[in-house]
């Protein structure tokens, strides 16, 4: 009894303490397994990430080239053939242009002409009856005559300009009209001998805003159209 009387004191303590301890250690090993078992996890996770990149990207890049393929195969493996011409060139040069911008110049000058002439004439007219109206050299009744008459010209001027402008205006449309059919006409008829896939027409501020000049025909195509055209003129 005595004996266990002399049992040091915190005995007891310590002993505790150390079985509290380890527990702890216990612990601790198995939380750095979770953790390292984590990484080693998380790493087979990236690599296979990578993986699935590397595979994807390369799917992807043949698969676009097997979508091209069918393209060349519909155009039988042949390369379009594209050319162009100068529509500024073809106005300037093309004798057929020429006299149809003349022949609608004339026209116009013709109209424009005999409507200045009415007109100088009407204004000629007016001012001599504003001149008599301020002199009192004629009645009330026959200054309202005159009044009447003079606008009544002047309504038929008016409609005369407007009649002679949408006739220019014809003329003009019909010229370009013809001129285009006469154009195109040949130029199916030159593309029979080069069977050209598109013939397009340039033009300033137009649609196509450069081109290469090795697909310009526009000198071929003016040489054979004025070639023609004097042939037709004998």
């Amino acid at each position: 009894m005595q004996d266990e009387n002399n049992i040091p004191t915190g005995y007891s303590e310590v002993t505790e303490k150390d079985n509290l301890s380890k527990p702890i250690v216990k612990g601790n090993s198995q939380m750095k397994q979770k953790v390292l078992f984590l990484s080693v996890i998380l790493n087979i996770i990236m690599f296979i990430g990578l993986i699935l990149l590397y595979v994807l990207f390369f799917t992807t890049k043949k698969t676009e080239i097997i979508k091209m393929t069918p393209v060349y195969q519909k155009a039988g493996n042949k390369a379009m053939s594209l050319v162009y011409v100068n529509i500024d060139s073809l106005n300037a040069k093309y004798e057929f242009v020429r006299v149809l911008k003349n022949d609608l110049e004339s026209t116009g000058k013709k109209l424009q002409t005999e409507i200045l002439s009415e007109q100088n004439a009407f204004e000629k007219e007016a001012a001599d009856f504003q001149k008599q109206v301020a002199n009192n050299a004629i009645t009330e009744a026959k200054a309202k005559m005159i009044y009447e008459a003079l606008m009544e010209k002047q309504q038929a001027l008016g409609e005369k300009k407007d009649r002679y402008t949408q006739e220019v205006a014809n003329k003009e449309l019909d010229m370009n009209m013809r001129l285009l059919d006469t154009v195109t006409s040949f130029l199916k008829r030159y593309n029979h001998k080069f069977n050209y896939d598109y013939i397009l027409g340039m033009k300033t501020a137009g649609e196509i805003l450069i081109a290469n000049d090795t697909l310009d025909i526009t000198k071929d195509v003016l040489n054979t159209l004025n070639t023609e055209y004097s042939a037709r003129k004998k």
